[in-house]
């Protein structure tokens, strides 16, 4: 199925005398979730994972994709003549890289400029010489007889009591920083960034209550961009309340290109495709930077932390409930990875304001938690069995919050590497969320304390150790990010991140634990203001699998200090055997 699907994609390369032709995995607001619609690389190569960029030449075909997916692109890829290239390990080429050497100088690269955001884009041209960039090319559409629906959900507003700042507040506040920097437009693409500022939702990307549209501001008007089934009267007259007038979507590249000769544009280059940008006026001058709503919405106001508090109550009843349920059950044989994924969702479910799930649920048991972002499968069921390590990474959307948790647990006899490699996960995750740092800290400086107690065992792991985390938004939102990758964003009060370490053995077993933390300010000293973070995330950590004597004293202070924690927040909304398997699990080693 793959080999056809690329020969016929070869075929209209060959129309346009093109030679080389790239898949991304994104949509025209750079999003990294995607509506079915735009998932073109999935269809082109069967690979399904959140990450990766296709290349297809005449005689092959490649996919880039980073350590998170090695394992489980290496499987989805078999029999598709697609050649996975593990990016960043010792021999393989960067995506420019494998262009340069399999395109000739002056050849024809192909992309569809809707998925391509203009920094890429910009890199592109600078380093892939006389070769001919051509963005107005869509051939996985174009031979996708079957293509989904494009999403056409309606949107919705999203109430001030959740959120805290009204459209007019934050309208003000982007203006502010416009003015400071002699901007007189901001353009805005990203999806969160949009329904952030306007404050509205909706559901046209699965987990992400977004909507599809455009926005741009100027110092007397705000545009919001959307076709027009997808938006009510009642909402267009609460957004012109607020100072917001709605467009059809298809009308900003036309307002764009007709602003003002000699004015100032101020987008985000990482957050606008390349056919966007190409539309804009060439007379006016272009600034460029973070977009100032994606650091706003990075802020949590006070209601919105109070509000996430609350969610994260919720999210732990449903979870003391569903391990309670895990561990009852597995010993019977009729649990699977799937079936504990849908239990869970009915817990949650009984929430109150709950809305959907944040991500699908990551529920793997034994080795298949070796792979990060794994995923469950009906077709074929995974029966949990009492010994081993099962590990869940979940999450829920609700109107007072988004949440991401993940929990791994014993569920019978382990091995001392289990045992190990799970003690040094939690040392981990103890090491980032109790350190306290200068303000100013660069939020990739905070990576290497995360994973100092793995290292010092000559061990790894590939992905991020923490992400930023929306407010009834995206599970990841930006600008802050722990990672070993350079990030020149500082951690900073108010900002919500996840601490999520973790041990992969192929093969054998896989270890993850999460909470969410908020920064916060802890005090001040001679050297200035000092930064710190309070979990946010009430959840038990399974201390079964813990070697006690390899935690320092603070370790093991810290541990059963969350643990009593979580018994006392959780304790007033359980019963019978649920509260006395929190009262087992929260007990002090």
């Amino acid at each position: 199925m793959i080999t056809e699907r690329l020969e016929k994609l070869r075929k209209k390369m060959s129309e346009r005398n093109i030679d080389a032709y790239v898949v991304l995995s994104s949509d025209p607001h750079t999003s990294e979730y995607l509506a079915d619609y735009y998932k073109t690389r999935k269809y082109i190569t069967g690979f399904s994972g959140s990450a990766g960029t296709a290349v297809i030449l005449k005689k092959k075909a490649a996919l880039f994709t980073d350590g998170r997916y090695f394992i489980q692109a290496a499987k989805e890829l078999e029999g598709s003549t697609v050649e996975l290239m593990k990016m960043g390990e010792p021999g393989v080429p960067t995506l420019i890289e494998y262009l340069n050497e399999n395109v000739g100088e002056c050849g024809k690269i192909g992309v569809d400029g809707l998925t391509l955001d203009y920094n890429d884009y910009y890199q592109w041209l600078e380093n892939l010489g006389d070769r001919m960039i051509i963005t107005d090319v869509d051939f996985v559409g174009d031979i996708w007889e079957d293509r989904p629906e494009k999403p056409n959900s309606k949107a919705y507003a999203f109430d001030v009591k959740y959120c805290g700042k009204d459209t007019k507040t934050k309208l003000k506040e982007l203006r502010y920083f416009m003015d400071s920097n002699d901007c007189d437009y901001n353009f805005i693409g990203s999806l969160d960034d949009i329904c952030y500022l306007y404050n509205i939702r909706g559901n046209d990307v699965l987990y992400n209550p977004v909507i599809i549209s455009y926005a741009l501001v100027g110092k007397d008007f705000a545009n919001l961009y959307i076709d027009d089934e997808k938006i009510g009267d009642d909402l267009i007259e609460l957004l012109k309340e607020q100072g917001v007038t709605v467009k059809a979507y298809e009308k900003v590249f036309e307002d764009l290109s007709e602003l003002p000769g000699k004015s100032v544009l101020f987008l985000d280059p990482s957050k606008t495709n390349v056919r966007i940008y190409n539309s804009i006026n060439s007379n006016i001058r272009i600034s460029k930077g973070i977009q100032p709503t994606t650091l706003m919405k990075a802020h949590k106001n006070e209601t919105e932390i109070k509000n996430q508090k609350n969610a994260y109550i919720k999210d732990g009843v449903a979870l003391v409930k569903f391990f309670n349920w895990v561990e009852t059950g597995t010993p019977t044989g009729n649990v699977t990875e799937m079936s504990a994924a849908d239990k869970l969702r009915y817990f949650r479910e009984q929430g109150d304001l709950f809305m959907d799930l944040s991500f699908g649920t990551i529920s793997a048991y034994g080795e298949n938690a070796a792979l990060p972002h794994y995923e469950p499968s009906v077709d074929h069921p995974v029966t949990l069995q009492p010994k081993g390590l099962y590990l869940v990474d979940s999450g829920a959307q609700y109107l007072d919050g988004t949440t991401d948790i993940t929990r791994t647990v014993a569920l019978g006899e382990l091995t001392d590497d289990e045992k190990l490699h799970y003690t040094l996960t939690l040392k981990s995750h103890i090491n980032l969320m109790t350190t306290i740092f200068p303000k100013g800290t660069k939020s990739s400086s905070l990576d290497p304390i995360a994973r100092r107690p793995i290292w010092q065992e000559m061990l790894d792991f590939r992905h991020g150790t923490g992400h930023g985390v929306g407010f009834y938004l995206g599970v990841h939102e930006g600008p802050q990010r722990i990672a070993s990758v350079n990030n020149d964003i500082d951690m900073d009060e108010g900002m919500v991140t996840s601490d999520e370490p973790g041990i992969y053995i192929e093969g054998s077993h896989g270890i993850r634990i999460e909470n969410i933390m908020h920064c916060i300010k802890v005090g001040e000293s001679e050297f200035g203001e000092f930064l710190g973070f309070e979990s946010l995330s009430i959840c038990p950590i399974d201390t079964r699998p813990v070697i006690k004597e390899k935690l320092l004293p603070f370790e093991l202070e810290w541990l059963n200090n969350y643990n009593k924690e979580c018994y006392e927040k959780l304790s007033p909304y359980l019963e019978g055997s649920d509260l006395e398997y929190l009262e087992q699990q929260t007990k002090a080693i």
